[in-house]
C-alpha cells in the first residue's frame, strides 16, 4: 500500500515533457550566466588591483622640504 502511494506521488504532480525540456534549459542558462560573471569579477578584480599598484608605482613621495634645503644659521653680530 505503501508503494502505490509513492508511486502516484500524490503531492508532487510530474512536470510534462516541455517542462521538464525548460526547466534543463533553464538551469544550464544559469549555471552559464553565474560562471560568467564569476569570470568577469575575478577580472575586474584583478584589473583594479594591477590599476593600483601600477598607480603606486607611478607617484612618487613628495619630498621634505624641511629635510632637503640646508639649514640656515643665524648670523652673529659680534
Amino acid at each position: 500500500m505503501g508503494r502505490g502511494i509513492a508511486e502516484q506521488s500524490l503531492f508532487k504532480p510530474k512536470a510534462s515533457k516541455a517542462e521538464t525540456k525548460a526547466d534543463i534549459t533553464s538551469s544550464a542558462a544559469r549555471a552559464i550566466i553565474r560562471d560568467e560573471a564569476a569570470h568577469r569579477e575575478a577580472k575586474t578584480a584583478r584589473l583594479r588591483q594591477e590599476r593600483l599598484d601600477n598607480e603606486t608605482k607611478l607617484v612618487t613621495p613628495n619630498p621634505d622640504p624641511k629635510k632637503g634645503a640646508p639649514a640656515r644659521r643665524a648670523r652673529s653680530s659680534a
